[in-house]
């Protein structure tokens, strides 16, 4: 699991607003506020999650640590969809 600061740094270390991760993900712009607005692991439901995780790392994000041992985020290079 991800927490919402996690999400917030990977949103800024793209430097994407929020309404580009809520187009890219599918998330709405709302939803995404709330998840971000926490520090911990959101209450967010852990499909709403998975999808704003899988988006962040197709686009380079990897996601380190737990909720509680150093959450964090590497950057890296987007991944090619395969075909």
């Amino acid at each position: 699991m991800i927490t919402g600061n996690q999400i917030r740094i990977a949103r800024f270390a793209l430097r994407w607003s929020v309404t580009e991760l809520s187009e890219k993900s599918g998330v709405s712009v709302r939803t995404l506020k709330r998840i971000e607005a926490t520090d911990s692991v959101p209450s967010a439901s852990a499909s709403t999650v998975q999808e704003i995780k899988k988006c962040l790392e197709t686009s380079g994000i990897e996601f380190i640590g737990t909720p509680d041992d150093r959450p964090g985020i590497r950057i890296g290079e987007p991944k090619i969809p395969r075909a």
